[in-house]
C-alpha cells in the first residue's frame, strides 16, 4: 500500500513554491469564476505572509504520495494557544486518496507540539470540499476571529491528544 509522507519543508523550496502557486491559482480562479492569470498569481503570492509559516511562528509542510509532491499546508501561531490553519491544498490528481485528512492530522500534531490548544481557520462558502473536510475533522463553526475580503466562514477545534496517522512528520 502506498501511503502519504508529510514533512516540514520551506515554503519557498521548489516543491513548496510550486504547490503554493497551484493552490493560489485554484482558489483565485474559483473565486473569480475564470482562470487566474500568471500575473494575478504572482501578485497574490507577493508578500502573502508565508514567512510566518516557519518556526517559531508556524510551520509549512509538503505531502508526498509515492514520492511525488502532492499536497501542502501550514499553520501560524496567532497567540500562545491558537494556531491558524492555512494553505491546505491537495493537487487534483491526488485527491480522494486520504491526503487531506493525513495532512490535517499532521498539522494539528505539529501545532500542538508548538503549544497550540486550539486550531482555527477561515474559508469561503464556495470551497465546499474544504468545508466538508473540516467538518469531518471535528471543526465547528465559530465567530469570526479576523476579517478580510475572502473570508465567509470561520471554524475552530480544540486540540486533544496527539493523533496517530500513517504519515511521517
Amino acid at each position: 500500500m502506498t501511503c502519504w509522507a508529510i514533512a516540514a519543508e520551506a515554503s519557498d523550496s521548489s516543491d513548496g513554491y510550486r504547490l503554493r502557486r497551484e493552490y493560489y491559482a485554484e482558489v483565485a480562479s474559483r473565486y473569480w469564476r475564470r482562470r487566474a492569470t500568471t500575473e494575478e498569481v504572482d501578485q497574490g503570492l507577493a508578500d502573502d505572509g508565508v514567512a510566518l509559516l516557519a518556526p517559531p511562528t508556524g510551520q509549512f509542510v509538503v505531502g508526498r504520495f509515492a514520492g511525488q509532491p502532492a499536497a501542502c499546508g501550514g499553520f501560524v501561531m496567532l497567540d500562545d494557544d491558537r494556531a491558524e490553519l492555512t494553505r491546505l491544498y491537495v493537487r487534483p490528481s491526488f485527491r480522494g486518496r486520504g491526503g487531506a485528512r493525513v495532512l490535517l492530522a499532521v498539522l494539528e500534531d505539529q501545532a500542538r507540539e508548538t503549544g497550540a490548544t486550539e486550531m482555527v481557520l477561515n474559508t469561503r462558502l464556495d470551497l465546499i470540499e474544504a468545508r466538508s473536510l473540516y467538518s469531518r475533522g471535528g471543526y465547528l463553526e465559530i465567530p469570526a476571529y479576523c476579517t478580510g475580503p475572502y473570508m465567509d466562514i470561520w471554524f475552530g477545534k480544540r486540540l486533544g491528544p496527539r493523533s496517530h496517522n500513517q504519515a511521517t512528520a
